[in-house]
């Protein structure tokens, strides 16, 4: 159900600490300022707050580093797990290729992250829809900002967030989908076997893990308690009882229905070849028979994993390491910042920016 995901998140927060420690060994070296240059990206970055249902979330405005606008805007929306407004700093390279088409972009910390109030864990993906069109309307006040020209970008479980958003604010003028899955139940049984393929599981063990999924598909199906999960389970998976609530509020998610609704929206639908979380090929194939031809733009990178990192470098935390700290645009895959870029500018009106 999703729960697996954790594991990279983890895995990326140990590496930011290992970045930073490189960081520091490499200015006692003399070689800090290579990697601060590379590091430092053509943006205006302003901290900001956005009221939304009582609760302040803490974000980031990155404008493009000259003129004054009005930009047009990109508003993320986070995958799943604890993000803040940065995404550990993996989102500025793609701010900065939205910058360089004239759009500055909005990202807050999920609630609990940062300096955002509330608990991400407490949220619906209708929660997160609320909250994304509540910074829609806050970006619209915003002197430099071109409310005519709001998209919106997301990864992973943002996909079942956009279709909703766009649904709903007919005036969203474009939506970019990293990632995306379109129904949590069938994510969630790709994800498991594709998990269990790739740490050598046996058909013993790929059998048990099934029935274990059932199982828990049931129990959400009657309401069970995180108590009565636990006790049927028999074992500490990891799992959490906010964790427990957050599945039970979110597992019968589909965006087929707001895909619909959304139909006209120009969408660009990025896919990763090496996606171990979501079936791309189920992903493809529903927006396709959903959204017209016209308005559907389909890019893949078959190098890429999930989190669109290049394979090569996601699988080798070496690699990673020096690329993080040497050349951070390079994380991405080849071609897929150039591609965020083209997206955008088609929608670039020029007596507003040019």
């Amino acid at each position: 159900m999703s729960r697996r995901t954790r594991g990279p998140r983890a895995r990326r927060r140990r590496r930011v600490l290992v970045w930073g420690a490189v960081v520091v060994l490499l200015v006692g070296a003399g070689l800090g300022g290579v990697a601060v240059w590379q590091n430092t990206y053509a943006l205006r970055e302003e901290r900001v707050t956005v009221r939304h249902d009582g609760r302040l979330l803490d974000g980031v405005l990155a404008r493009p580093a000259n003129g004054a606008g009005p930009f047009g805007l990109v508003v993320f929306v986070h995958g799943d797990g604890p993000v803040d407004a940065t995404h550990e700093t993996f989102y500025r390279p793609v701010w900065e290729a939205f910058a360089k088409a004239g759009y500055a972009s909005l990202s807050l910390s999920k609630p609990g992250v940062g300096a955002s109030e509330g608990n991400w864990l407490d949220q619906s993906m209708d929660d997160r829809a609320d909250e994304t069109l509540a910074a829609i309307a806050w970006a619209r006040t915003r002197p430099g900002i071109d409310g005519r020209r709001i998209g919106l970008w997301g990864a992973s479980q943002a996909g079942w967030v956009l279709p909703k958003v766009a649904a709903r604010d007919r005036a969203v003028r474009f939506v970019i989908a990293v990632s995306p899955a379109v129904d949590w139940q069938q994510q969630g049984r790709y994800n498991l076997l594709a998990e269990l393929r790739k740490n050598g599981a046996s058909q013993d063990e790929t059998q048990t893990a099934l029935r274990r999924r059932e199982t828990t598909l049931d129990l959400l199906r009657q309401g069970a308690t995180f108590e009565h999960y636990r006790n049927a389970v028999g074992r500490n998976d990891g799992m959490t009882a906010e964790r427990w609530r957050f599945i039970a509020r979110n597992y019968r998610s589909n965006a087929a229905e707001d895909l619909r609704a959304m139909r006209g929206t120009p969408t660009l639908l990025v896919l990763a070849g090496h996606d171990i979380n979501v079936d791309v090929a189920d992903t493809e194939s529903a927006y396709r028979r959903v959204l017209p031809p016209d308005s559907l733009t389909v890019r893949h990178y078959p190098d890429a994993t999930h989190s669109l990192v290049g394979n090569a470098v996601e699988n080798s935390e070496p690699r990673l390491t020096l690329t993080a700290v040497f050349a951070p645009r390079r994380l991405y895959a080849t071609g897929f910042l150039t591609e965020q870029h083209r997206f955008v500018r088609q929608f670039t009106d020029r007596q507003g920016t040019d």
